[in-house]
């Protein structure tokens, strides 16, 4: 029987299939992120033009050069094996800023790309919504599907760096055309609104990227630079009968707008009110920030420079809590946040992460009450020798950290109702909004009103001579101007982002001890504070002696001075 040969099965090689070139490959996916992936640019653009015809030579002029620097970096990068991964990189970050973008104003700066590499899984977990995924999908999913459908056509690397080099030239003339068109619009519309620079995707990102290599990078490797190396305990710790023991509450996300105490309508502090009239706590009604997020305020609140020396910047020195430590005294840092950036690295600290608290740590975090559970053994648990001296205590709180605002309250704590349960802030109604709020305001009154409680406590029964200053970190936008949560640049930022609340009270044994006397802090109640004065107020009220101590940032020094020189009794409560 006649063999017959088998028909060999069909092979489609590498080089058959499919390609895009390099060229049609760059300025359709270039054209789209433009278009789809800049939407939250483009309306707000539209929001802010005037006439029509202004409206519309802004959004083409804008548009031209959006799409020329887009297709300049992509052309560069435009190799086989380079371009899917990089394009898939790019366009999910369009998707993903689009998003929050759209949901809460936010831009996208180093600063905010730092906070998204610092978070952890409980601040990921609020801004999770379904809103989320469908943006992801709408803007992303067409040009992921057309990228890895195709990949781009082989060439030799001469050739091919010949013509991604033209393809950059050609998108940088298209920018500089587009430039010269509508420069006087354009110029005018950047100048007055500079915010849009960090709303171009994906150019925002990567420019928010390379900063912070430059930037942050060398300094993660530099050891920092040593403050107060002369620091010692001044006389009042010589033959003290008790030790000081001075609580700092970092709070977090508290904006002064809302606080009761200066003035809002809504009384979210009555704790503290109550304090203020029979206790002697003192508010501080003009207080700004050093930044708008955390990851930039809680280093800089506790750091040696002032924010125009850059305390802004990535710490170069050593804080207040080095120095503090180097004096003898004991420190202890506790978080209920997303650590502390740093500042508590070479101090004793704890974190509420692993409690489980019926009633306080639910669905894996801790209301702010938790980080009093088991103080008194946290305390006895630091270097006796230390301790005996005197102990500051840092409680970094949870406070009122959006979006998920309802969270931040007990359900037996919400004086203030129907509240926002969404963290998708822009279909919340207003007014549910304020409420969700000023039930976490209100209940940092009432985690302050346990803390001032515990203090007053342990001076009673004769441990300590005891005191408390709370400073939030930064405000938050509430939906003004179109703006929620927090981290707009601080030179663009409104004042809800930076006029913080602040409180202090000190015992009566504290107040003796340190020569504040209560009339004399109140003076400077409403005089105009800042994060730049922490550092120092905190060394000169814990008689810390160092070279480092500024009189002129210590808003405590005036009183000293009043004290000795007048002999101010310590305010006493009113019986």
């Amino acid at each position: 029987m006649p063999s017959h040969p088998v028909p060999a099965s069909p092979v489609v090689s590498l080089a058959a299939r499919p390609t895009w070139r390099p060229v049609h490959a760059v300025w359709l996916l270039s054209l789209w992120l433009a278009l789809a992936g800049n939407l939250p640019l483009w309306l707000r653009v539209n929001e802010l033009a005037g006439t029509p015809t202004q409206r519309l030579a802004l959004l083409a002029g804008f548009g031209f050069v959006v799409l020329g620097i887009t297709a300049a970096l992509l052309s560069l990068l435009a190799w086989p094996r380079v371009f899917r991964p990089v394009a898939t990189a790019l366009v999910l970050v369009s998707a993903f800023n689009t998003h929050f973008m759209l949901q809460y104003g936010a831009v996208i700066d180093p600063t905010m790309l730092a906070n998204v590499v610092q978070t952890d899984v409980r601040e990921v977990r609020d801004l999770m919504s379904w809103t989320l995924p469908l943006t992801v999908l709408l803007v992303a999913g067409l040009p992921l599907w057309v990228v890895w459908r195709r990949p781009l056509a082989l060439r030799s690397w001469l050739p091919q760096t010949g013509r991604n080099a033209l393809g950059a030239v050609v998108g940088v003339v298209a920018v500089v055309g587009a430039t010269l068109l509508t420069y006087q619009d354009l110029a005018s519309l950047m100048r007055n609104h500079k915010e849009l620079r960090y709303m171009v995707n994906p150019v925002n990102t990567v420019y928010a990227a390379s900063r912070l290599a430059v930037d942050q990078l060398p300094r993660q490797v530099q050891s920092l630079k040593p403050v107060g190396e002369d620091a010692q305990l001044g006389a009042s710790y010589a033959a003290q009968a008790r030790p000081p023991l001075l609580m700092l509450v970092v709070g977090e996300t508290a904006r002064a707008q809302n606080f009761g105490l200066n003035g809002y309508a809504r009384n979210t502090t009555p704790a503290l009110a109550r304090w203020q009239a029979e206790e002697g706590l003192v508010n501080f009604s003009q207080v700004q920030s050093c930044g708008t997020n955390t990851k930039v305020s809680v280093p800089c609140l506790f750091s040696p420079l002032t924010r125009a020396q850059g305390g802004d910047q990535t710490p170069e020195h050593e804080n207040l809590l080095d120095v503090l430590q180097r004096a003898g005294l004991a420190v202890l840092w506790i978080d209920n946040q997303a650590g502390c950036k740093g500042v508590c690295a070479r101090v004793p600290n704890a974190s509420t992460l692993d409690l489980k608290l019926p009633g306080l740590c639910d669905g894996g975090e801790c209301l702010d009450p938790a980080m009093l559970v088991g103080l008194d053994e946290r305390i006895a648990a630091l270097d006796p020798v230390r301790r005996a001296r005197g102990v500051v205590l840092v409680m970094h709180q949870m406070g009122s950290h959006g979006p998920a605002y309802s969270h931040r309250s007990s359900a037996d704590r919400k004086p203030f109702m129907p509240e926002c349960t969404s963290n998708t802030l822009s279909d919340c109604l207003p007014e549910q909004l304020v409420n969700a709020y000023d039930n976490s305001i209100a209940t940092t009154d009432h985690f302050l009103d346990l803390s001032l409680q515990w203090l007053k406590a342990k001076e009673k029964a004769g441990a300590f001579q005891t005191g408390l200053i709370y400073l939030s970190d930064h405000g938050e936008s509430l939906g003004e101007n179109g703006l929620y949560l927090h981290g707009v640049p601080y030179a663009l930022a409104p004042k809800q982002q930076t006029h913080v609340p602040m409180v202090a009270w000190l015992s009566p044994g504290l107040q003796q001890r340190s020569g504040v006397g209560h009339a004399c802090l109140r003076a400077q109640a409403d005089k105009p504070l800042s994060h730049d004065n922490l550092f120092h107020s905190v060394l000169g009220l814990m008689d810390v002696q160092t070279t480092a101590h500024e009189l002129s940032l210590d808003i405590l020094a005036p009183c000293v001075a009043s004290y000795a020189r007048t002999g101010e009794a310590p305010h006493r409560p009113a019986s």
